[in-house]
């Protein structure tokens, strides 16, 4: 376990092997453009007939993807499930949970351009502030 937190280095984009890898990490990420994306309730996907639709704030007529819309019986449902979950999770030692996080951030760290891509489209950033984001 690290004996402390250290922030990832900003990659600096005046670099061409950096400015390359976001270039194809966009591209990558334009191509998953527009999808649907269902709900996720106790580990399982729910459909949804509503949508909300996530858009570019740079770039209006870009549409990033479709979010399912719950509705109130499947919001219900989630907290329902959440609050059930909890009992198990809360007896699960700091140790474990820790696990996790070093788990997310690994994951975070193999993928940094294509997150910082997502975050280029669907929130506007720059490719710094995204990349200071991951």
């Amino acid at each position: 376990m690290p004996s402390e937190f250290k922030n990832e280095p900003l990659l600096d984009f005046s670099q061409p092997e950096n400015e390359k890898a976001m270039q194809e990490a966009l591209k990558k990420v334009e191509s998953s453009l527009g999808a649907e994306y269902d709900l996720i309730i106790g580990g399982k996907k729910v459909k949804s007939d509503k949508k909300i639709a996530s858009i570019n704030p740079a770039d209006p007529d870009m549409v990033i993807g479709y979010v399912a819309k719950a509705s109130q019986a499947q919001a219900e449902e989630a907290i329902q499930v959440a609050a059930k979950t909890f009992e198990t999770w809360k007896r699960v030692s700091p140790e474990e949970r820790a696990q996790y996080l070093f788990k997310a951030a690994a994951a975070l760290k193999e993928r940094r351009l294509e997150y910082g891509a997502w975050m280029v489209y669907e929130e506007g950033k720059s490719w710094v502030e995204a990349d200071a984001d991951v």
